[in-house]
């Protein structure tokens, strides 16, 4: 990765840590629900005695989702600038390029649709009653 242009390693990196910060509001709202949802409580129950982190987790979920949203809208701005980037004259490093750019774009939408489910589990569905 060191003969990609800046940009696209920022990006990417962005991107990854997104995909980490997204998941973690699926840990903190979407997972409990869905067990509860299954009649796992029990389940539930000894994940949380065996993972106490995620009481706080739930306790802070606005922090949760604003950093992951904050996340989020820098790996987009870092996309967006990147899509402009140049990528090298050599074939085999401009394919690369080409590829660590698409690597990129997936791991950030990936992040988003994490993100936009945790968003409807934690928000959504308790907002219309149905947790």
């Amino acid at each position: 990765m060191k003969a990609l242009h800046p940009e696209l390693r920022g990006s990417l990196w962005s991107s990854l840590l997104s995909v980490f910060t997204s998941a973690s509001t699926l840990i903190c709202c979407a997972l409990p629900a869905l067990l509860v949802t299954l009649g796992a409580g029990a389940a539930l129950a000894g994940l949380v005695s065996a993972v106490p982190q995620l009481i706080w987790l739930s306790t802070h979920k606005a922090l949760v989702f604003g950093s992951a949203g904050l996340m989020l809208m820098l790996a987009g701005g870092l996309q967006y600038r990147a899509r402009f980037a140049p990528c090298p004259v050599d074939p085999v490093l401009a394919a690369a390029c080409l590829r660590t750019r698409r690597l990129s774009l997936a791991l950030y939408l990936l992040s988003l649709m994490i993100y936009l489910v945790g968003v409807t589990f934690a928000f959504l569905l308790p907002w219309l009653g149905w947790f």
